[in-house]
């Protein structure tokens, strides 16, 4: 298993930390135990020893290929649950976590040419209470170890095995495996994804300080001296600095009596709470791609600053700018900024040119379409303008730009795999 996300801030309430020490359970459950790598590229000395396994639960062989587990703790959706092989949404009632909703098979990657690859989002397969949740990680991962693809890389992720055999086979298997079934998935609601900015009061009457950091680059620059900021915060905060799933920073567990300094530092180095950003920019997102990646085709963090200031005059032009839109771009299909969720997303095709995708939900519950197929900014911007023109006059109350896009008929409701390499537009 490659690694366990959740909300990232555990001290925010009761449920939230006891949602974390879950996390470590499962992460310290299924995390490797051989020495090897210490042994091979660390120089430590060989600590085997015959006749002892040193894998008790992966055996001789690991996974197929990685495995992510991520956790949501409704209504936020900050983790975009779904796009991992395994998620797992809290259920509380009565102000008391329960258990989790457990849906399987997500994954965000694709290859272009390759109609046997797609982003998938992660099935409902039903409700397991929470005392049970660490060993049915351990059989879902054990249904993959047995069952996922080893002899085509292209096919060996968990969101094949359970597409191939589907839900009714996974749930039979996990019975077997696990020798209780799972019950039916309990309700819930996810309303948005992202993170939440500016500050927060936990249940224990400590602060929280949610900042934007544009693409997580921690750095000074000529108008924003946001790395000297943080390491001024740095010397007097006692609490911690936590990395969230969306490129942003938390700074957690504020004192009350701490809570006025750091605000001082904030308003003296007009740090950015969301409130002094374009709404567009709240929930942007990009990979590094150039020249970082080896993998980019085209840029992506190095480029969404260009491409929001353009979108944001033409939100302006229609009297938009405060509305939220989920934008992702990144410069190749691999997924790294979950483009697949985004309700505008680029993915790279070459220098200036892009995929356009559309119709996420603003949830992470709904993956997007492909559009236009290897386009350059002009016709991205130009396709663009008249859908946002029609948003803003024809928009439904608190209706969200992907949910309106389905709506009016501009996209169909369906998504199948085969629609992520057929353009909708020629």
């Amino acid at each position: 298993n490659r690694n366990v996300v959740t909300n990232v801030n555990p001290h925010q309430s009761s449920v939230h930390a006891e949602v974390h020490q879950i996390s470590q359970a499962i992460s310290d459950h299924l995390c490797w135990q051989s020495g090897a790598y210490a042994e091979i590229w660390l120089g430590e000395k060989c600590v085997y020893q015959p006749g002892k396994s040193e894998e008790p639960f992966y055996g001789d062989r690991y996974l197929p290929r990685k495995f992510k587990i991520g956790i949501a703790i409704p209504p936020e959706n900050d983790s975009d649950v779904l796009a991992n092989d395994i998620a797992l949404i809290a259920i509380i009632e009565n102000d008391e976590l329960v258990g989790f909703n457990v849906a399987v098979g997500g994954g965000m990657g694709m290859t272009y040419g390759e109609t046997a690859t797609f982003p998938r989002l992660a099935t409902m397969a039903g409700f397991v209470p929470k005392d049970q949740i660490v060993k049915a990680c351990e059989t879902i991962a054990a249904i993959q170890r047995d069952f996922g693809d080893r002899s085509v890389r292209a096919h060996a992720r968990f969101k094949y095995t359970i597409d191939d055999h589907g839900i009714d086979w996974f749930n039979e298997k996990f019975t077997e495996y696990h020798g209780e079934a799972m019950t039916s998935a309990r309700p819930f609601e996810l309303l948005r994804n992202g993170d939440r900015f500016g500050w927060i009061q936990g249940e224990d009457g400590q602060w929280h300080l949610t900042l934007y950091i544009y693409s997580g680059r921690v750095k000074d620059t000529e108008t924003l001296q946001l790395r000297t900021a943080l390491r001024e915060i740095a010397k007097i905060h006692t609490g911690e600095f936590r990395m969230t799933c969306n490129q942003n920073l938390i700074i957690a567990n504020i004192s009350p009596e701490q809570k006025p300094v750091i605000e001082a530092l904030v308003e003296q180095y007009q740090l950015d709470i969301g409130e002094r950003r374009p709404a567009l920019r709240l929930n942007a997102m990009a990979c590094v791609a150039l020249p970082t990646c080896a993998l980019a085709m085209a840029e992506s963090e190095r480029y969404l600053p260009t491409f929001l200031s353009k979108l944001e005059q033409i939100m302006s032009d229609v009297g938009l700018p405060e509305e939220l839109i989920n934008i992702r771009i990144t410069g190749c299909p691999n997924g790294c900024a979950r483009p697949y969720l985004g309700e505008i997303a680029l993915t790279g095709k070459a220098i200036g040119r892009y995929n356009l995708n559309l119709g996420a939900d603003f949830s992470g519950q709904r993956l997007n379409r492909l559009y236009l197929e290897n386009v350059d900014e002009a016709t991205i911007l130009n396709t663009l303008k008249p859908m946002i023109e029609q948003f803003a006059a024809e928009r439904e109350k608190d209706e969200h730009f992907g949910d309106f896009l389905i709506r009016v008929g501009i996209l169909g409701a369906e998504r199948t795999p085969e629609m992520m390499h057929k353009p909708l537009k020629d």
